[in-house]
């Protein structure tokens, strides 16, 4: 009986080891920025880089304007943060990348996301450098056809925060509680 209990724990811990060491090498751990360098296009059509997620804490959402549900309730709770946080919320940067960059032109997120807010960059671009960035900051996306042409987006439906040296700080999951994410936010900001 002992025994059986000594190899149950020695496999808990093996387990609990093994779970941290892959923590600790998968990218962005650590203080190192979260994700790939990349140039993409803003939703004013101009050249954005990860430069502009740097000196000041970020908010990054992976997204598509003809999304049905998870990318407008998103992307309205990204401003309703912003609208609690008020003055101290001032230095948060938020960035809405598209998924679905053979769709979402520039003019397109601009009209899609001012429509919600003035405090959310949008990201597009070249379909391939995009899918570059989004495998490099752990986004998982596929295209689901719907019939004829049509499609939609399978899609992480998660805001990751990142810290103003872009490494990565945390997320706020999809349908989490506002009082939860506004204390994660404040945290943030907090440095």
């Amino acid at each position: 009986m002992m025994r059986k209990v000594l190899i149950a724990l020695l496999l808990v811990v093996a387990g609990g080891l093994g779970y941290l060491a892959l923590g600790l090498l998968k990218p962005g751990s650590g203080n190192d920025p979260y994700g790939a360098p990349f140039t993409l296009t803003d939703y004013d059509g101009k050249p954005i880089t990860e430069a502009a997620m740097r000196g000041h804490p970020s908010m990054v959402f992976f997204g598509f304007t003809h999304c049905p549900e998870i990318c407008p309730t998103t992307l309205y709770e990204m401003s309703q943060w912003f609208d609690e946080l008020g003055e101290a919320g001032k230095p948060l940067h938020g960035y809405f990348i598209s998924i679905d960059p053979e769709r979402d032109t520039p003019a397109m997120l601009k009209d899609y996301i001012t429509a919600v807010t003035d405090r959310v960059t949008g990201i597009s671009g070249d379909p391939d450098k995009v899918w570059a960035m989004a495998k490099s900051y752990g986004i998982y996306w596929k295209k689901v056809p719907l019939g004829g042409d049509d499609y939609t987006m399978d899609h992480t439906a998660t805001v990751l925060l990142l810290r103003p040296d872009g490494s990565f700080f945390g997320t706020i999951a999809y349908g989490e509680g506002k009082d939860t994410a506004l204390v994660k936010l404040r945290r943030l900001l907090q440095g």
